[in-house]
């Protein structure tokens, strides 16, 4: 059994990634479980009520376990009310079939960047876009974009830079005025610091730097370092695009630390948007049937999209 096979009111008895696990105390002073679990197939939120110290032990963040329960629904979406967890053998477990991967396979968003890059025509941002891919080449096509939210998943930060590349070059298609190198070169190294931010894809979460520093200023140091290291320090491209990295973001409110103020900024502010939130809202209605609202998302400003019963 897998998570997508889950039906709601049956009992259930599978085997899934814990990605993270959380304790709280109900009303009543009764100590719970709150675990975010995972396989190859989708994700899903499980319940061990009235947790007793036994089960606790057993839910170890960033392994495989068995579970039992009975699948209920909440808020329009399924949830596991878990009754038994057991710990099992991790040397006979094969995690490749727990993580969730990109829909697309990594040498098609390999090919996909590959081709985008091979787009840059100024030779200051070609050489340093390809030199910083290189760099984290391995990492780039197995990190998720995000601990959650958007592109959490093997190959999701690839995925999000593949799909943010084919709406930059729309974009410019329709706005010639725009930069298409200096765009191009933003998308691909926006988020290249969150290799550094995120412990990885299994059981992701923030690593110290990436807490103390975060991916936005990660990347504008990287680049800046590259820039003193190839006598670069008084290239214009290399410090817009530093300002790129600084800003895409967009608001203070989000973490940019300075405002968009050229328009490749601008831009990519907004199609780094549009793809994070279209990614959320389709994560968010994957579960959802038609005719039916998804739960509120924080995230998406505490709403619950409406899935359309003429949907695909």
């Amino acid at each position: 059994m897998k998570i997508k096979d889950l039906k709601e009111k049956e009992s259930f008895e599978l085997q899934v990634l814990l990605q993270k696990c959380n304790s709280g105390v109900t009303n009543t002073g009764s100590p719970y479980l709150s675990l975010n679990l995972q396989d190859s197939s989708g994700s899903i939120e499980g319940k061990v009520w009235d947790a007793k110290p036994g089960i606790v032990e057993k839910c170890v963040t960033g392994e495989v376990i068995t579970i039992k329960g009975t699948v209920n629904l909440y808020q329009q979406n399924l949830q596991l009310k878990i009754t038994d967890v057991s710990r099992l053998d991790q040397s006979t477990i094969e995690i490749e079939d727990f993580i969730m991967a990109a829909p697309i396979e990594s040498f098609k968003l390999k090919e996909g960047i590959e081709e985008a890059w091979v787009l840059i025509q100024n030779s200051i941002i070609s050489k340093t876009v390809r030199d910083l891919l290189d760099k984290n080449e391995e990492k780039l096509y197995q990190y998720p974009a995000a601990s959650r939210n958007h592109h959490d998943y093997f190959g999701g930060l690839a995925m999000h830079i593949r799909d943010m590349v084919k709406l930059a070059l729309a974009v410019c298609e329709v706005y010639p005025s725009l930069n298409r190198d200096l765009l191009i070169a933003g998308v691909l190294l926006h988020d290249l610091g969150k290799i550094k931010e995120l412990s990885g894809p299994i059981a992701t979460e923030y690593t110290t730097e990436g807490k103390l520093i975060g991916h936005i200023s990660l990347m504008q140091s990287e680049i800046a370092q590259y820039s003193i290291e190839h006598g670069l320090e008084d290239s214009e491209e290399l410090l817009l695009l530093r300002h790129m990295i600084l800003s895409h973001h967009g608001e203070y409110d989000f973490g940019s630390p300075v405002l968009p103020l050229i328009k490749e900024a601008e831009v990519l502010s907004f199609i780094d948007n549009i793809d994070a939130r279209i990614n959320m809202i389709d994560k968010a209605l994957a579960t959802v049937k038609p005719g039916e609202f998804a739960m509120r998302s924080y995230s998406l400003e505490n709403r619950g999209f409406y899935k359309p019963k003429d949907e695909k």
